[in-house]
């Protein structure tokens, strides 16, 4: 997955600055029902850590079943609160 790609699919743009408040709404809808729908492990996880940066991922013990599933996500967020602490 490229991310440009992933935000023209869910947003129409690869520029998320130029987003109205209605678009990105729309757009991160489209990406909660995505994630939702989503069965491949990998792609799941990899939305997730879109939604994430974004701000409007499901909690952890809501997105994965299982606890190494979890676990990744965990360690991801620690990673990204360390680069924001930097």
């Amino acid at each position: 997955m490229e991310l440009d790609d992933q935000f023209r699919r869910y947003f129409g743009t690869s520029d998320l600055a130029t987003l109205t408040p209605a678009a990105l709404a729309a757009g991160t809808e489209h990406m909660r029902v995505a994630f939702g729908l989503e069965k491949d492990r990998n792609r799941r996880f990899a939305l997730w850590t879109l939604m994430h940066m974004l701000g409007v991922a499901p909690d952890l013990d809501i997105a994965f079943a299982a606890p190494e599933d979890r676990d990744a996500a965990r360690r991801f967020m620690e990673m990204t609160e360390r680069i924001d602490e930097d």
